[in-house]
């Protein structure tokens, strides 16, 4: 080697194995924060440590770990190496990045020619990797595009080591190589480096599966009786994704997330910049290149710069003059891209209000409660029922008279082997539940079965049992199916349900004119449809009932109105995705009223449990559960009128409150 103490020193220090075989990539001074991390990724690769990083955008944390890679591989303190990417092509990059800096650097052939050496024999041609030999004696050296393994040479301390790469969704369990001599090596160092995509970002069920994946299938590499370490790159690209998660040292302490900053005070002096922005914004949009408004920020610098403190002083872009106007050109240019990818800490969409809860808001509203059971202070049990090709998904709500609620029982039939799941990749089906049956039978054998059972059962109330009032189906797909099952088994306790979104420049449902056979209520209506080919249903303003149960699951447990689920948090994990990660809405205002309009995501992930609590929830309101200061209009009820009525005497009229309804009463005012 050319330099015995120049590599001594390099493999005993991180920080000293950048500045020297690296200096290229590492130019600029180190900002306090690089040697914060600098230091804890010794820690990880030393001591077998976690560490999520979150860093800004060109903060060079990816080149950071690889060059963390061959650090660990070349002074041996590891074996095997795991690098994963959030996808196949990703992973292939960071293994031909590494097999660059090995092939290339020529301080590192240098100091390390037991390694460096037999690679640049390969002169880049992967098929001389066979009949490679040193002193006769195969030097097993692999060279591909998914996995690299160091010449065997006798006396490296990285003889015969691994570097593997995969995506982290790829065939990642059960990583192992089998040395010729029969010994096996399992990964002791994986290095994850930015394993959400923006796409996986948006999606709460790809979020949740990465994360699992992380801690369960990646922690797990390194096999009984061994420790890993592992070191996770990421940026937060919005509010509760992946990085957001792992980087929340109070949810995940293990981690020592490290969660960095572009700038960490803001300047004082708003007025000035403000200017500045207006200038540099009118400039760029005349084809200019920013000098002008960095001619203004010259001459007010000192005053610009009051109150700003910057992570990393040194980087900012040619044309600057500091790393202050660079991290506000970022701001100016892209405010929701400077928080999240430079600040992570992404700005909370500007629509979100307090009725618009999170995955974990939704998961923490668990009660304590046994699944299946009614509390004792609720009168009104309802259930819905969505209806698709390949699964039918359900919920049973328990009501108090005040609409407190509670999710007593939800899932899908048929019942699927994994807690995670969608639609789309369900591996139990109607069509394999019931074979022969063809599409529609499939759809009305599970129906008619999930029918049956449930207005059958009878679920724990006190000392008592309850039964399901009113029970309403999805019948906006297949409505003739929806309608022979319940004419089958239904009965009066089933009604086929349709769901509007009523926008704020439509005719809100209190402003329908009562016809004769119709019934009026809070935000749902059941139109009289003897004269037309429809079927006998209710129609319910789904954007009103969606933003009713976000506002109930908002509210804090023990108040009038609140929405809770059964048993533990980590128990509702899919059904808070679907609930609280499926839609979004816009504030729209019309006829004297603010509507929030919903919409599915543009990933068109799963919303069915969402439907289905929102459809248990009108299903209450029919049985006349009010909320406090909500007003039940039903329209006026036909009178019976009697021999009595007729002679001039005091009418007698009909109750239209007073406890909840029975399935009987139900049809009667619904017909």
């Amino acid at each position: 080697m050319a330099d015995p103490e120049r590599r001594a020193a390099a493999e005993a220090d991180f920080r000293i194995f950048c500045e020297t075989y690296f200096r290229h990539l590492f130019a600029l001074e180190w900002s306090a924060d690089h040697l914060r991390v600098i230091e804890k990724i010794q820690r990880v690769v030393c001591r077998h440590e976690t560490l999520a990083i979150g860093m800004p955008r060109g903060s060079g944390k990816t080149t950071l770990c690889l060059v963390a890679v061959l650090w660990a591989i070349l002074s041996g303190r590891h074996q095997f190496v795991f690098a994963i990417a959030a996808d196949q092509a990703d992973a292939k990059m960071l293994l031909a990045n590494i097999k660059q800096h090995l092939a290339t650097n020529n301080l590192l052939a240098e100091d390390f020619p037991e390694a460096v050496y037999p690679i640049r024999c390969l002169e880049g041609e992967t098929r001389r990797c066979k009949g490679q030999r040193y002193y006769g004696i195969p030097t097993r050296i692999e060279w591909g595009v998914e996995q690299v393994v160091l010449p065997t040479i006798p006396g490296s301390r990285c003889s015969g080591a691994i570097i593997r790469t995969s995506g982290i969704t790829g065939n990642i369990r059960g990583a192992l190589y089998v040395r010729p001599d029969g010994t096996q090596v399992r990964p002791t160092l994986i290095i994850c480096d930015d394993p959400q995509t923006d796409a996986s970002a948006r999606s709460a069920l790809q979020t949740a599966e990465r994360l699992g994946i992380i801690n369960g299938a990646i922690k797990g590499l390194a096999g009984p009786n061994q420790r890993t370490g592992i070191i996770v790159t990421c940026t937060v690209i919005q509010q509760g994704d992946l990085a957001d998660q792992l980087l929340d040292r109070r949810r995940y302490p293990s981690w020592h997330g490290e969660r960095t900053r572009l700038i960490y005070e803001l300047p004082k002096n708003e007025k000035l910049w403000a200017e500045y922005a207006r200038i540099r914004r009118a400039e760029l949009a005349a084809d200019g290149d920013g000098s002008q408004a960095t001619a203004f920020y010259a001459k007010h610098r000192a005053a610009m710069d009051e109150g700003a403190v910057v992570a990393w002083p040194a980087r900012y872009a040619p044309g600057e003059l500091s790393a202050v106007q660079h991290a506000m050109n970022l701001k100016i240019d892209d405010e929701a891209a400077f928080w999240a990818e430079y600040q992570n800490e992404p700005l909370k969409p500007e629509h979100l209000g307090e009725e618009l809860v999170t995955v974990r808001q939704v998961m923490e509203k668990a009660n304590g409660r046994k699944r299946g059971t009614v509390p004792a202070s609720c009168t009104t049990v309802t259930m819905f029922i969505d209806v698709h090709d390949k699964l039918l998904y359900w919920c049973v709500c328990a009501w108090e008279e005040d609409f407190t609620g509670y999710v007593i029982d939800y899932g899908t039939l048929p019942e699927q082997p994994r807690r995670l799941f969608t639609m789309a990749t369900a591996t139990r089906t109607l069509r394999r539940k019931y074979p022969g049956a063809g599409a529609d039978g499939a759809i009305r054998a599970g129906l008619k079965h999930l029918v049956e059972t449930y207005l059958a059962k009878e679920w724990p109330w006190g000392k008592g049992l309850q039964r399901v009032q009113l029970l309403l189906v999805d019948a906006g797909y297949k409505p003739e199916i929806v309608a022979s099952v319940k004419h089958e088994v239904g009965g009066a306790t089933m009604m086929l349900y349709r769901g509007v979104g009523i926008r704020a420049a439509a005719r809100p449902m209190s402003s329908y004119r009562r016809r004769p056979g119709e019934r009026i209520g809070h935000f749902w209506y059941i139109p009289n449809v003897s004269r037309t080919a429809e079927f006998p249903h209710v129609q319910a303003d789904v954007n009103y009932w969606k933003t009713f149960v976000h506002r109930a699951l908002a509210t804090p447990a023990g108040e009038r109105g609140c929405l809770s689920l059964y048993g533990r948090p980590e128990m509702h994990e899919l059904f808070a995705q679907h609930v609280a990660a499926s839609e979004t809405w816009v504030e729209t205002q019309g006829h004297g009223r603010v509507v929030h309009e919903w919409s599915l995501k543009p990933s068109k992930p799963d919303n069915h449990w969402f439907d289905c609590l929102v459809g248990c929830a009108v299903a209450a309101s029919i049985c006349r559960v009010q909320a406090p200061g909500q007003a039940q209009t039903v329209g006026r009820r036909r009178k019976r009128y009697t021999q009595a009525d007729l002679r001039g005497l005091q009418p007698r009229n009909v109750t239209v409150g007073g406890g909840t309804p029975t399935a009987g009463s139900l049809n009667r005012d619904i017909s």
